[in-house]
């Protein structure tokens, strides 16, 4: 098993990682010697987690971009694949979330949410597979969920419907890429304590029911997400193809 964890000399790119799971996910690939480039809209928060990265002595450059805009974000990728010659780890992880009654979700919002998680994943692995097919191998990982990839809740439709279709989209290039030495895996988080989850959090009555809930009694903390996103990126996962692995505390195990 002697350095089958060890990403030295591999590129990665991983998007909304300014922050939360996408942040310590590239953490992850950069301690284990991967350049890992952050992607997010927002130039200045990249540059902060870039920096904290930085000091530790990783290897990390940023990519501001929206990946709802097609445009952009191929851009993004390019520009990376031309600096450095080469892609080894796409991780699609960028999302947003909108909470509404059914009757009252705007169709705008079911959009730009459809957009943000599912096409720009999409969008984006299909421009990476052109180069991890010429270098015959590469790993595609999509950031899905417990919700929609298993189970869901009430207010969230949009999100739900895009991380079932990230499922689906893993289990599509998994078996289109595979036979050219690139991988597509997805993991499923459960309830992690990220920023984009503080009202949840904060909420007593909500926080105590995800504690009776998940077997493991507590909301996952943002650290326990890297492990899985490095084994899928390693050679460790090299046989591992069109998976979802769940990281959820057993949430989903559980009735």
């Amino acid at each position: 098993m002697e350095g089958m964890f060890s990403l030295e000399g591999r590129v990665a790119f991983v998007t909304g990682s300014s922050r939360g799971l996408g942040l310590e996910m590239a953490s992850a690939l950069a301690a284990a010697g991967a350049l890992v480039v952050l992607n997010g809209r927002d130039a200045a928060a990249l540059e902060r987690a870039a920096a904290a990265l930085r000091a530790r002595g990783r290897a990390v450059e940023t990519a501001a971009a929206d990946v709802a805009d097609e445009d952009a974000a191929t851009r993004a990728l390019d520009e990376v694949v031309a600096r450095h010659g080469r892609l080894d780890v796409l991780i699609a992880n960028a999302g947003v979330q909108y909470r509404h009654p059914l009757p009252e979700f705007p169709t705008e919002e079911w959009r730009h949410l459809l957009d943000t998680h599912l096409t720009s994943a999409f969008v984006l692995a299909r421009r990476a597979a052109g180069t991890m097919l010429r270098q015959r191998r590469g790993r595609i990982i999509v950031t899905a969920s417990v919700m929609g990839a298993r189970v869901a809740r009430p207010t969230i439709p949009a999100y739900a419907a895009a991380k079932a279709g990230l499922v689906g989209l893993t289990k599509a290039l998994a078996v289109e890429l595979g036979p050219g030495g690139v991988t597509c895996n997805a993991i499923a988080p459960g309830y992690f304590a990220t920023e984009m989850n503080t009202a949840l959090v904060q909420d007593r009555e909500f926080s105590a029911w995800v504690e009776k809930r998940t077997p493991v009694g507590r909301w996952g903390r943002v650290e326990e997400i890297g492990g899985a996103a490095l084994f899928l990126a390693s050679d460790a996962a090299s046989y591992v193809n069109g998976h979802v692995l769940f990281v959820d505390g057993g949430l989903t195990a559980a009735l």
